[in-house]
């Protein structure tokens, strides 16, 4: 037992402070019951905390704040992880996170390819709904975030103002992929990518 809780320890040092998880990232030690005696042994001793249901932090704190809790997009990652699937932001947390707007999404929807479902961490809940390659395209990168930020702007929503912003926001070793991923997106939201991200060259 000694051993498998060792090997955890490991594995939070390499992940640092804050990381969220969930026991499938250590499927590579066995018997999972030890796995999961050796979390909770943990988590008694405070060296991680248990924020619901099979996932798991190593908590993070600040000096003036205290104890920092994780972002719901660190759980839903965290979640996504354990079952390999894609996981893309919603159009409306995606303008809020660029800046676009500062109205905070009532709903915490994440589109996936994996199963649709819905989890309750603590008193945040988070929808996973199914979404078609098309809308997952360049999920978990900044391009894909850009991307859903303009599906909630809609058809003449872009603004100069606006496209020079996710343009500032977007890095500069983002803007390939977001170009990768202009023929997946609607129509009408190519220019916007264009001027966002440059045209392709030769």
């Amino acid at each position: 037992m000694q051993s498998v809780v060792q090997h955890v320890l490991e594995f939070i040092v390499t992940k640092g402070k804050g990381y969220v998880f969930t026991p499938s990232e250590l499927n590579h030690l066995q018997p999972r019951s030890a796995v999961d005696q050796a979390l909770s042994r943990l988590a008694r001793r405070g060296v991680i905390k248990r924020l619901g249901r099979g996932v798991y932090s190593v908590p993070e704190s600040h000096p003036l704040v205290g104890e920092i809790p994780p972002s719901a997009r660190q759980v839903a990652e965290a979640l996504a992880r354990g079952t390999g699937a894609n996981l893309q932001v919603s159009e409306a947390a995606a303008a809020n996170e660029v800046g676009l707007t500062t109205q905070v999404p009532g709903r915490l929807i994440y589109w996936t390819n994996g199963t649709p479902r819905t989890r309750r961490i603590g008193t945040t809940v988070i929808q996973f709904k199914r979404g078609s390659p098309r809308r997952l395209a360049g999920a978990g990168r900044a391009a894909g975030t850009v991307v859903q930020a303009l599906r909630y702007l809609g058809p003449g929503g872009s603004s100069s103002t606006t496209i020079a912003r996710l343009r500032e926001r977007l890095p500069e070793s983002e803007r390939p992929a977001l170009r990768e991923i202009r023929n997946q997106a609607p129509e009408w939201m190519r220019p916007a990518i264009d001027r966002i991200a440059g045209k392709h060259h030769g």
